[in-house]
């Protein structure tokens, strides 16, 4: 394997595990559902996901991403991950910062109310649970 297939191999794997932090920030408030410690993980994600989408924010990894690309022999590109991998695919116009702005905002609405929702359930099991104790 030469060293630029090597670095491609990498920067793809970068995406990859971007594209899985970004639906883990996204969807992990479900997976608390299965398995409630995950909160502890998925509460900071939410938190920096949220703060880069509203704020313009580059995550880190596109950097590096872009880094590897350049290692490889390949043009990087500019801007951000979301605006060069999902942006394209979602929607066709351009990130604006008012849809930057929504997106944060529905983002951070869907997992309030997931959390909402495991608030209320944990209440109710723990209600029941020290009713039977009794």
């Amino acid at each position: 394997m030469s060293s630029d297939s090597m670095y491609n191999a990498l920067a793809d794997l970068v995406v990859l595990i971007h594209f899985t932090f970004i639906l883990f920030v996204i969807f992990g408030g479900l997976l608390i559902l299965l398995w409630p410690k995950i909160v502890w993980l998925h509460v900071p994600a939410l938190s920096w996901g949220v703060t880069t989408q509203m704020f313009g924010l580059i995550c880190p990894l596109t950097p590096f991403e872009i880094y590897l690309r350049n290692r490889a022999g390949m043009e990087g590109y500019s801007g951000g991950f979301i605006e060069n991998y999902l942006i394209p695919v979602i929607y066709p116009a351009a990130l604006t910062h008012q849809l930057q702005w929504a997106l944060g905002t529905v983002l951070l609405i869907f997992n309030v109310l997931i959390y909402v929702y495991l608030w209320k359930r944990f209440r109710t099991v723990r209600a029941q649970s020290s009713h039977d104790t009794d």
